[in-house]
């Protein structure tokens, strides 16, 4: 297995760190885990609101396969040993176990890479305030859920905790990184993971980028959903993504409207908001008399992107995963997503069982052993510096995975073709009457940063040879197709095998290499509806909504973990391998909780609009100011008395029945009232001055352009300027985690112009000439501008 010699300690009390953890363990690392006496609070948690008395499902799935010992901060020595034999040592600071002191724990010389993963990171103004938070505060701070929902209507949270896991997962590919270069220099290294700018990158700050980049010509942008998206069928519900201007011609030639065709208005996004009512009157009316399956079947025909929706209890019985063995049994003998990426060349762990707390014999089998012997004294290179990637991917799911490898130091080589560019060059940017408007495209720009760009017409042969070069001096190739548009190009892994025996190749499709809905197509919003991510999401009493785009870069970073894992096989064999990498499979590990609770108890978890488990009264309230929302979560028992003092009812703290979340819960309306009035009346600013001062969590819902300002993340350096050759100086999303042993921006250049390193890429590494480089633009393998443009 790719990390069998590494050894993890890991310190964790919630879901990010423990993912990161679990990501390793899935890769064979050894973790060791350590609690409390009273054990991990997330062993006795559940999302229906069951308490577990020893360890609930989704502890067990977590930390299937780690030890556990018993240790605190007072009784460090105990377990001093571990930290200093660890490779790793994750933690997000509960329970006393800070990053300094877990560093000092490791020794002065050792060369463990230390990962710190915590809510707003280790500085700046909300770090240094302590504010109290949890994944729906952190929802309203990051920009998801202020464009959530219908204008006018009250804004909605994106169900479930994805924001720590998305955490989890950037930790991750940090880590795998920082271990690579310790390995290499015998170096140590420090990554402060922050999760509520991981959640600003993958779940609301895209409209801030858009924004700067835009400024004025942005248009006015509020609160939406997806039109199309989930609808009732005669016998259920089906979910469409129509992203392309084609696929939503083709949508109307499904819902048998092709009148509508030449309607300019309804092609628009804005369009179909404004007219939503009529919209979806006659997508409903069609499907109304049709089944899901019959619905699925004409519109995959069509290559309209559509899936069942997957609910807790039904997604595994969907028949794709089914024949594909998307799950798997536990160690308890219920179903669970498998590793969400495999190949030929390694083994991943089996689910294994969850630890017994305490099993304190373990701290001893870790033995000292030699390090690295130091790097040069001045090296400062990043951690992935030497290994180049051939980027095959588009839209915004592969991109990413490749935009945080090239922050890691990757020399990412993006290859577009000139009929089919990147998709995203063209949303939301301008219109095509501006020159060269393909270059504006907001998404395109955040997610390519620090790459460079080499057009091939690979429809053409000679475009493909020299394809099958540049993949002969790289590491990785990545690509994000469906199956067959790889296979139609003659660029397989036995073609990138005959060329490079030591490349990587790294295929990210929708829904697998194999299984019945192998060649359909599929983007983020997709994965969402069949995962079940869709089902958690809205109101109690309305139909799902998706969460909106954050399965994209979900499978972009279990993308990029899974190639630095085969890159440590790799290695150690001097053979390369094909991975696969797939879209929906990594959707449905950050989707498996309600999937876990469903199996166990035999009930279905639900949507319930802004209120969720561990919290209560938790919602959205309007305030004295128009259209500005406040976003409340109670904690605990003691923050209940304080907010209670704080809005003037101390008759609502000494009431027995209120006492406790569970008891605040069965009261939720009639405390939503309460809520309510106090809000109605106070600024959304003053409301959220109170609860600070009070130490009651709670925040502005925040809309993504003002995110461009916040304090926080303009102190922390998170928002980067950089210069575009066209569209000139702006600020677009750094990676949400720091290293000490980087220095500087991550986003060393703005994201390529579309054959912006033809030249370069061609002359410097395959030693065209001049002359051959203008017969090939003559010819039309490589441009600088779409063709027929």
């Amino acid at each position: 297995m790719p990390f069998a010699e590494l050894r993890v300690v890991e310190i964790s009390a919630g879901i990010a760190a423990a993912y990161c953890g679990k990501l390793f363990t899935d890769t064979g690392a050894d973790v060791i885990k350590i609690e409390p006496p009273t054990g991990d609070p997330l062993r006795r948690w559940g999302v229906s609101g069951t308490e577990y008395p020893s360890s609930g499902v989704l502890f067990d799935f977590l930390h299937a396969g780690k030890d556990s010992v018993v240790a605190e901060p007072s009784s460090a020595a105990t377990v001093a040993h571990l930290f200093e034999c660890a490779d790793l040592i994750v933690t997000d600071g509960s329970g006393g176990w800070t990053l300094p002191f877990v560093r000092e724990l490791a020794g002065p010389d050792s060369s463990a890479v230390a990962v710190t993963v915590t809510p707003f990171g280790l500085d700046g103004p909300y770090a240094e305030a302590d504010r109290a938070v949890n994944e729906f505060v952190l929802q309203a701070m990051c920009g998801s859920i202020e464009g959530r929902g219908w204008p006018g209507e009250m804004p909605l949270q994106a169900g479930g905790r994805t924001g720590e896991w998305v955490a989890g997962v950037y930790g991750a590919v940090a880590a795998a990184a920082a271990v690579r270069r310790s390995r290499r220099i015998g170096e140590g290294d420090v990554i402060d993971v922050s999760i509520f700018e991981s959640m600003v990158v993958t779940m609301g700050g895209l409209g801030a980028v858009s924004a700067s980049v835009l400024g004025a010509r942005q248009p006015a942008v509020g609160r939406s959903l997806e039109l199309p998206s989930i609808v009732p069928t005669a016998d259920g519900l089906v979910g469409f993504c129509t992203i392309t201007a084609q696929q939503f011609a083709d949508f109307l030639v499904l819902i048998e409207r092709p009148d509508l065709l030449d309607d300019a208005d309804l092609a628009s996004f804005a369009g179909r908001v404004r007219r939503r009512d009529e919209f979806r009157e006659m997508v409903h009316a069609w499907a109304a008399d049709r089944t899901t399956a019959e619905i699925v079947e004409i519109a995959s025909a069509l290559r309209i992107p559509v899936a069942p929706i997957g609910t807790p209890t039904s997604v595994a019985d969907i028949d794709h995963f089914q024949e594909r063995g998307v799950f798997v049994k536990n160690s308890a003998g219920r179903l669970q997503p498998r590793v969400p990426y495999r190949s030929a060349a390694f083994d991943t762990a089996p689910p294994a069982p969850p630890p017994p707390l305490g099993d304190s014999g373990r701290i001893t089998r870790w033995d000292n052993r030699s390090r690295p012997n130091p790097g040069s004294p001045g090296e400062q290179s990043r951690p992935l510096h030497g290994l180049r990637i051939i980027d095959f991917t588009a839209f915004w799911a592969g991109p990413c995975a490749t935009h945080t490898l090239a922050a890691l130091g990757a020399d990412v080589i993006k290859v577009e073709g000139l009929r089919r560019p990147d998709g995203m060059r063209f949303s939301g940017g301008l219109p095509p009457t501006v020159d060269r408007w393909w270059e504006w495209g907001p998404v395109f720009l955040a997610s390519n940063s620090g790459k460079r760009d080499v057009t091939l017409e690979l429809s053409r042969d000679d475009a493909r040879e020299l394809a099958l070069r540049l993949i002969a001096t790289a590491d990785l190739v990545i690509e994000n197709f469906s199956p067959r548009v790889m296979n139609n190009l003659g660029l397989t892994w036995d073609d990138v095998r005959a060329a490079n025996s030591r490349a990587v190749l790294v295929r990210m499709p929708a829904f697998g290499l194999d299984g019945p809905w192998r060649d359909r197509v599929g983007f983020a919003q997709t994965m969402e509806q069949a995962s079940g991510m869709a089902w958690m999401t809205g109101p109690a009493d309305g139909p799902p909504i998706i969460p909106r785009g954050v399965c994209d870069p979900v499978a972009g970073l279990h993308a990029a973990f899974a190639a630095l894992a085969a890159l440590e096989v790799r290695d150690r064999t001097g053979c390369g391998m094909q991975i696969e990498s797939t879209m929906v499979e990594a959707a449905l590990n950050v989707a498996a909780e309600a999937l876990l609770e469903a199996g166990a108890h035999g009930k279905e978890p639900m949507r319930d609009g802004n209120r969720g488990p561990g919290a209560s009264p938790q919602g959205v309230y309007a305030t004295a100011e128009d259209d500005r929302w406040l976003a409340l979560a109670v904690l605990d028992d003691d923050q209940w008395k304080r907010f209670a003092a704080l809005i003037g009812r101390p008759d609502l703290a000494g009431r027995e029945d209120l006492a406790t979340e569970r008891g605040r819960r069965a009261a939720a309306d009639e405390l939503d009232r309460v809520v309510a009035s106090w809000a109605g009346t106070t600024g959304v600013d003053e409301a959220v001055e109170m609860l600070a001062t009070a130490a009651v969590a709670g925040a502005r819902v925040t809309r993504a352009v003002d995110l461009l300002d916040d304090p926080h993340l303009v102190a922390r350096g998170f928002w980067e300027e950089v210069e575009h050759p066209v569209v000139g100086r702006f600020r677009t999303t750094g990676m949400p985690f720091r290293m000490q042993s980087v220095d500087g921006p991550w986003m060393r250049t703005a994201a390529p112009l579309l054959g912006q390193h033809n030249s370069e890429i061609l002359g410097e590494i395959l030693g065209l000439t001049p002359e051959e480089l203008r017969a090939l633009t003559q010819t039309g393998v490589i441009g600088e501008r779409p063709a027929g443009l």
